[in-house]
């Protein structure tokens, strides 16, 4: 949506007239997070954690679990096929405990909570697509169908959108004041929420404003809770030059929020697309990503898409870069792969599509290993995004191909 400039920007005046008449035209970019208490994300690395279980064990267990929390009450559903033995319930039990569900009479603990599992094996039909009987090599067909999108852009030096970057800051933030003893005031569930004003070249200005939830205990009042917020949580990791006298900041907007996690919201797992990935920038193929092996490409294939967008960005063959995969259930190979830079390439578009399909190898199965996508890893992007954890060790945020990607990019330029 496009805003009048006068509005909003520095120079305008006191009646709201721009100082100068040719200002440009600024838009809003909105992005959210949530804290690892909040209902959805519990379902999410309930699913991951069993996952990562599973892989421990056996590192090529088909996996696909769905969790929802309500209440005092875990259900888990899906299927599974693998030679591990893994106690489901004692895991689940461990991630709500890990998250910081341990407080009795709080309506959602640990050791309270109900558990319910109802896991088949995977469906035969589906297993027949995925598993390809060759000799001497291992050659995969895609779990399912679908369109997977990755993005990447030089706002940040992750290469990540500026929005959710600061979004999830404020989360993992939020998250960390609790558990350093500091705030035992603080629950586990939270959200976050940045609107940032962008310019006519697609480039951040200010943020316009901030949004913080936090459950909390009946013993603080609303003011020294926003007190806290602003100095421990806010001040720590925005950076003052994103800030305006006129940045709105809304800190429980509510004024309370005692009642959180399943206790007081149902919770399931895939609920948070937009914030595992990139928030309202770029597109999602509205596959889930938690609780699935690797043979599903929603995953797998998203993750791909990201690792070829930002090395793109990082060999400065674009300054934002958005690549789509398409796969057919049972595909060794996707039925597309399409790149979206919009306008701020720096080769001729034909050339770039022939680099990253010679740099970049899209079978299933190669994408599996070239990611490493077998280990158990996935707990860990089940909060605070799947993308721009460079601390984190995922293959998928390497930048490892860009200097490949520029030298190609260099000398075809030169043959033509």
């Amino acid at each position: 949506m496009y805003i009048d400039q006068r509005i909003f920007h520095p120079l305008a005046g006191k009646d709201g007239c721009a100082m100068k008449r040719d200002e440009k035209r600024i838009y809003y970019v909105s992005s959210e997070s949530v804290t690892e208490g909040h209902p959805d994300k519990v379902c999410d690395q309930i699913a991951d954690g069993i996952l990562d279980a599973y892989l421990a064990q056996d590192e090529r267990a088909r996996v696909a679990v769905e969790v929802m929390v309500s209440k005092d009450t875990v259900m888990l559903a899906g299927e599974i096929t693998s030679t591990a033995q893994v106690d489901i319930p004692m895991v689940t039990r461990e991630i709500i405990r890990r998250i910081g569900y341990i407080e009795k009479g709080r309506g959602f603990d640990a050791e309270s909570c109900v558990i319910l599992t109802n896991i088949s094996k995977q469906s035969a039909d589906i297993s027949r697509g995925v598993t390809k009987p060759v000799i001497g090599k291992e050659i995969l067909g895609g779990g399912d169908q679908g369109i997977m999108y990755g993005y990447a852009s030089d706002e940040t030096s992750n290469l990540m959108p500026l929005p959710i970057e600061l979004s999830h800051r404020l989360t993992r933030q939020l998250a960390k004041v609790r558990k350093s003893g500091k705030a035992d005031f603080i629950y586990p569930d939270g959200k976050s929420q940045i609107t940032m004003l962008y310019n006519e070249e697609h480039r951040p200005l200010y943020i316009h404003s901030i949004v913080i939830s936090t459950q909390h205990s009946e013993s603080i009042s609303h003011e020294e809770l926003e007190k806290f917020i602003r100095s421990e949580v806010i001040e720590p990791v925005i950076d003052k030059k994103w800030l305006r006298e006129e940045t709105l900041i809304h800190i429980n907007p509510t004024g309370r929020f005692v009642i959180g996690g399943p206790a007081g919201d149902t919770g399931v797992t895939g609920r948070k697309l937009m914030v595992d990935s990139y928030g309202t920038i770029g597109k999602h193929g509205g596959g889930a990503f938690s609780g699935k092996d690797s043979t599903k490409v929603d995953r797998s294939a998203t993750y791909m898409a990201r690792y070829v967008a930002k090395n793109i960005v990082a060999a400065g063959l674009a300054r934002k870069c958005e690549v789509s995969i398409t796969y057919v259930i049972g595909g060794i190979k996707p039925e597309s792969i399409d790149i979206e830079t919009f306008g701020t390439e720096t080769i001729d578009m034909r050339l770039l599509q022939s680099i990253v399909k010679h740099t970049f190898c899209f079978e299933v199965a190669e994408v599996i290993h070239d990611l490493e996508l077998r280990k158990p890893q996935f707990i860990k992007t089940a909060a605070y995004g799947h993308f721009g954890r460079e601390d984190e060790g995922f293959r998928w945020e390497d930048t490892d191909k860009a200097e490949m990607l520029r030298e190609l990019a260099k000398q075809l330029s030169a043959e033509r």
